[in-house]
This record gives structure tokens, sequence and C-alpha cells, in this order.
């Protein structure tokens, strides 16, 4: 049994069609489907109806596509162990936060991609939620706090914030000194979420309002700086801002909790190699510097 053919099976299932499994594969529909037509072939059942929303599994292809994952799975782990020490092949698709993604984290991804030649790296650099599993990504490095999945996690290094705001809106409408004042500001923030901040070793939630949003980091930064108003912000994004007077910390005795980086992979017994590659070089890349700030490779 071809394992491509096993492969672009649990594409196809994973991705719900063969369209979204091509792209995925990085070929074209008609490659998708003869290799499926294929595998149904040899096996003599049908592992997917085909839909016009794209392909739904059978019941034998539900209980199929458990066991070809495995096989695929041991498979990479099996190409992986003959390898020599260090190489890598293949290809690693990596979903990155767009807010400073391209500026603290591409140049890892770069230094990775110098180091294994061999090695295709597909990155998508977006601040939207990527589904791992639906969109077929290795892992993602996400930054912040962790909502609670079934996804895996490992940290990667720290990540500091504060709330920041220009010095003419302070003039204008002076410096809230307590949690409560916040919701009498202009919040500047990526949707409707809620700010946590420390008071000794407490947490206090504040839900402040704004009319100004944006989903990424650098574009609330742009408008803190034009006087807009408070954003709660990393301090890899602002630190430049405040070093040169444009934006000045306010409520500093109630900062926000520490958060961090983290590669996020979806659910197996053990990680491809690949992706503890990547996640060790994050390590050595992120861990020195407390805000994510670049620093050179060693």
């Amino acid at each position: 049994m071809d394992i491509e053919e096993l492969q672009t099976f649990v594409e196809v299932a994973d991705a719900g069609g063969v369209s979204p499994a091509a792209l995925r594969l990085g070929v074209s529909k008609s490659i998708v489907s003869r290799r499926l037509f294929r595998l149904e072939a040899e096996l003599g059942v049908q592992l997917l109806a085909r839909t016009t929303r794209g392909a739904a599994l059978t019941e034998a292809g539900a209980t199929f596509r458990d066991y070809a994952a495995r096989v695929c799975a041991e498979i990479d782990v099996a190409k992986e162990t003959i390898l020599p020490a260090g190489d890598l092949r293949g290809r690693l698709r990596v979903a990155v936060p767009l807010s400073f993604g391209q500026t603290h984290f591409a140049p890892i991804l770069a230094e990775m991609a110098r180091r294994h030649p061999q090695l295709q790296i597909h990155t998508c650099y977006s601040d939207r939620f990527v589904d791992l599993i639906t969109e077929g990504y290795d892992c993602a490095i996400r930054v912040g706090y962790l909502q609670d999945s079934n996804l895996i996690a490992r940290r990667v290094g720290p990540l500091y914030g504060k709330l920041v705001a220009s010095p003419d809106y302070i003039k204008a409408h002076g410096s809230p000194e307590a949690p409560e004042e916040l919701v009498a500001h202009e919040a500047l923030m990526q949707g409707t979420e809620a700010w946590q901040l420390m008071d000794g070793d407490e947490i206090i939630t504040v839900r402040p309002q704004g009319r100004f949003k944006a989903d990424n980091g650098p574009a609330l930064v742009a408008a803190a700086a034009a006087g807009l108003g408070i954003a709660y912000l990393p301090d890899c994004l602002t630190h430049e801002y405040i070093a040169s007077g444009a934006l000045v910390p306010v409520m500093t005795h109630y900062p926000p909790p520490p958060a961090a980086a983290y590669v996020i992979r979806p659910p197996g017994q053990h990680p491809a190699r690949k992706i503890r590659v990547l996640t060790e070089l994050l390590i050595e890349y992120c861990e020195p510097p407390p805000h994510l700030a670049p620093a050179p490779f060693r």
C-alpha cells in the first residue's frame, strides 16, 4: 500500500475535502483524486462520500482514518530515525502571529532554514486564531495567555507587557491610577477582550471600552502614539516608543501578569523532530531577552 495514498487520504479526511487537502499537500486536485481512487480500489471499499461541500468520511473511512494516521506517523518517525544527526527534511507548516512575528520570529525561522537546507518551511503570519488540525499546520507560535484546549503547548520564552498612552492623551484626559478608573478612558483593543492586572498577588479583571479596535499589535501601538487612548501591549512592541518618549507607561502599580510565548501542536504521542528542533531554537533565542527583543544567534 502506497504511503503517499495513505497520507493523502488522512489529509482529505482532516481537511474535509479534496481542494483544501491539495493546498495543504502542495499538489494538484487531480493528483489527490487519483491517489484516493487507487486507495479505495485497493481496499475495495468507499472511504469518502463526495458532496457539494467537500468530502465526508464513510463509516469504513472513519475507522480506517485512525489506523492510516498512526501508520503515517510511524513512517515519519522511522524516516527521522535514519536521517543523519541534525538533518531535517520534508515540510514544516507553522502559524505565527502577525503582530511581531515578522520582526521577532521570522529571523528564527530563517535561521532554521539556513541550518537545514533540505527542509521546506511554509509560514502563515496572521493574528487570527488558526485551527491547526483543520488547516493542516504542524504547529503554531502563540503569545499571551493560553486558552484551554486539547492542543499541546511548550513554553519557549517569557512575555511582559504594560499599559501605555501618549503624553498628549494623558495631558488631555489624565492618567488612571486605579483599575476602576479605566472604564472612564478610551481603550485601544483587538476586540472585546478583558484586561488582567495584578494588585499584589491578586489578579483583577477589567472590561474597558473604546471606539478604536484593530486586529494586530502594531496598529494599536500607532493608535496609542497618535493619542487615541490607552493600550495594553507587550514590551517588545512598545519599548522603542517608550525610549523615545512617544509613549509612557500608565497604571504602573497594577502591572499585567507575566505571559509567555508557546509552541502549540496537535495532540499526539511524540512531536516530530522538526517541531522539537524549532522549539529548541525558539528557547535558545527567546529566553535571554525578557521582552522577546531580537538577539544575535550564538
